[in-house]
C-alpha cells in the first residue's frame, strides 16, 4: 500500500473515532426525540386512529401534542400510553 493512501485511511480512521462535535441544548434533543416518536406512531396507528388524515403529511414539533391527542382520543390502550409518554 503506497505512504498516500496509508495516510489517508489513517486521518479518515481519525475522524470516525472521534466524538461528534455536534451540540444539542437539551430541550432541543427530548423535542427531536418526542418528533420521532411522534412520526412512528402516526405511522403504526394510521389505520386505528388517523385513517382520516393524509398519510404523506408532515408532521412537525406543532403537531405532537395533536397526535398524542389523537392517539389517547381514538385508539385502545397500547396507543393511548404512547400518547401519555408524547404529552410529557
Amino acid at each position: 500500500m503506497s505512504e498516500t493512501i496509508r495516510k489517508y485511511l489513517s486521518d479518515i480512521g481519525k475522524r470516525g473515532g472521534r466524538k461528534s462535535r455536534r451540540t444539542l441544548d437539551p430541550e432541543t434533543a427530548r423535542n427531536m426525540v418526542r418528533l420521532r416518536e411522534a412520526k412512528k406512531a402516526f405511522r403504526r396507528f394510521y389505520a386505528s386512529c388517523f385513517w382520516s388524515y393524509d398519510p404523506d403529511c408532515v408532521l412537525t414539533l406543532d403537531d405532537v401534542e395533536w397526535v398524542a391527542k389523537q392517539l389517547m382520543k381514538n385508539g385502545g390502550r397500547e396507543a393511548w400510553e404512547i400518547g401519555a409518554k408524547l404529552c410529557r
